[in-house]
């Protein structure tokens, strides 16, 4: 449940994160607007059919590109369960380390 602390990420975060998932996975036939910002990138989605390994590579290139750190996999799951989800994580890890 977000706080007042928590940061609003950005539209230009999320298409950021909507450009990495789909270059991380090499996507061809799917534009970054094709993605629904709320809907799970996993569970019975049209647009992306993803699955455990793909999990594994968006984390992996998050790590990569925003710095921040995803060990514990059950937590994982929550985080990358959307681009919505994925943004608030990036958005909150990059205030943290902000010291905002």
């Amino acid at each position: 449940m977000p706080d007042e602390a928590t940061p609003v990420p950005s539209p230009e975060l999320k298409a950021e994160i909507k450009k990495l998932i789909i270059e991380t996975l090499k996507i061809s036939d799917v534009k970054p607007e094709d993605i629904d910002d709320s809907a799970s990138l996993f569970e019975n989605n049209p647009v992306l059919q993803l699955d455990s390994v793909d999990a594994l590579e968006i984390v992996m290139a998050l790590q990569r590109t925003y710095g921040v750190h995803i060990d514990d996999q059950n937590i994982g799951r929550f985080i990358i369960k959307s681009v919505d989800s994925i943004a608030e994580f990036v958005a909150k890890e990059k205030a943290k380390a902000s010291g905002k």
